[in-house]
């Protein structure tokens, strides 16, 4: 049997194994599906995983470069997940002002492989290992452009890829641009919209998944998306993908400045409720994220540690107050 097809063959198997993990991935022809196609991060997963428009943090480098701008400080972040006990992945990134990095693991073994007729074959596994690399910046912080009448900012990231399907290694890599822009504070009739931001993400503009003998691109798309926090209440991000990866709706509220709930929706290739809460002290932030899925729901939580607002002393001082 051809090696291509031997690769097609198990890569069909893992993509079942995926999309029964709770997974929702686009594929189709020599396209590729990878771990940069799984929803990423838990808090803003939350809410509906929304973030093209939106600058928080470590999880920022997910979903706009241009974005990387407004990072205040370093911020670290991580995250496992398990899906019912067949795949695991996990993704660690780092962020300060302009930069960012980042890794992303999945990992699904002792699935059972099938030759062309359905007779059951040797057991398989599927690996990918995701690397991020972005930068953002600001035009009006280079000399040589004159001052611009708005605010707006660009930002390029590259992701490399390895991949094991099945002892067939492969690897490549792709390119990202993105831009956002931020307008002054509106009113929507009595409603004040503060923190108006829009973004635009230009995903896998070249780039292709290369293995021994044969070669799959990496699927294009263009995302955009639009924020804003409305009465200082309720923040609200939409995102919507033109290359068939859906929409992404989802509300965030601060009820007391440690304490963030939030909630969402997922439209691709289906409706999916996401649901989420995050725990902050003293720069030290716990978040949870839950996604419905037709297959069953998932759990995600994340720690992530915001230096710049990290407190050692008030944080020592709280949990003498908690613990015994």
């Amino acid at each position: 049997m051809r090696e291509g097809t031997i690769v097609k063959r198990r890569f069909y198997t893992m993509l079942v194994v995926l999309l029964a993990a709770g997974f929702s991935l686009a594929a189709g022809g020599q396209t590729a599906v990878s771990v940069f196609d799984i929803e990423p991060g838990v808090a803003r997963l939350g809410a509906g995983g929304a973030g093209i428009s939106i600058a928080a943090g470590a999880e920022t480098i997910y979903y706009n470069p241009a974005s990387l701008t407004e990072v205040p400080g370093i911020s670290f972040s991580s995250f496992f997940a398990s899906y019912m006990g067949v795949a695991s992945y996990s993704a660690f990134s780092l962020t300060l002002r302009n930069f960012g990095v980042a890794a992303l693991l999945f990992n699904a073994g002792g699935i059972q492989g099938y030759d062309a007729g359905g007779t059951p074959t040797e057991t398989l596994s599927y690996r990918n290992t995701g690397f991020i690399l972005g930068a953002g910046i600001s035009p009006s912080d280079l000399p040589f452009i004159p001052d611009l009448p708005f605010d707006v900012t660009v930002g390029m990231r590259i992701k490399g890829l390895s991949s094991n399907v099945g002892g067939t290694r492969g690897s490549g890599f792709t390119v990202d641009l993105g831009v956002r822009t931020r307008i002054p504070n509106i009113t929507l009739g009595p409603v004040p919209i503060s923190d108006v931001a829009f973004g635009l993400t230009a995903i896998n503009l070249f780039g292709a998944l290369s293995y021994e003998t044969e070669r799959e691109n990496f699927g294009m798309d263009l995302a955009l998306g639009a924020s804003g926090q409305f009465a200082n209440l309720v923040s609200a991000a939409i995102d919507m993908s033109l290359g068939g990866h859906g929409i992404h709706f989802g509300l965030e509220y601060w009820p007391v400045s440690t304490l963030a709930l939030r909630l969402g929706l997922i439209s691709k290739g289906g409706i999916s409720v996401t649901a989420g809460v995050g725990v902050a002290v003293q720069g030290i932030m716990i978040d949870y994220a839950y996604v419905s899925h037709t297959l069953g729901g998932t759990h995600r939580v994340s720690l992530t540690v915001d230096f710049s607002a990290l407190d050692v002393s008030a944080l020592s001082r709280s949990l003498r107050r908690i613990l015994p």
